[in-house]
């Protein structure tokens, strides 16, 4: 698994596989997913990633 995220647009890519995209499907409309063939999932991009909350992925907790 890799991940990337591009600060300038907002956007969070969880690159999961490195198989071939046959098929995207929009969750919302600042979530897609990406399969391969079999079904698997290959990539998931989260548009306003950082305004929607999902990033930075873990948030550390002040005591």
């Amino acid at each position: 698994m890799r991940i990337t995220y591009d600060e300038a647009d907002d956007i969070l890519v969880l690159h999961l596989s490195e198989k071939s995209t046959v098929k995207e499907v929009s969750q919302d409309w600042n979530t897609h997913i990406s399969y391969a063939e079999d079904g698997t999932i290959t990539e998931i991009v989260i548009l306003d990633a950082f305004r929607q909350g999902a990033w930075p992925l873990l948030k550390s907790q002040a005591a």
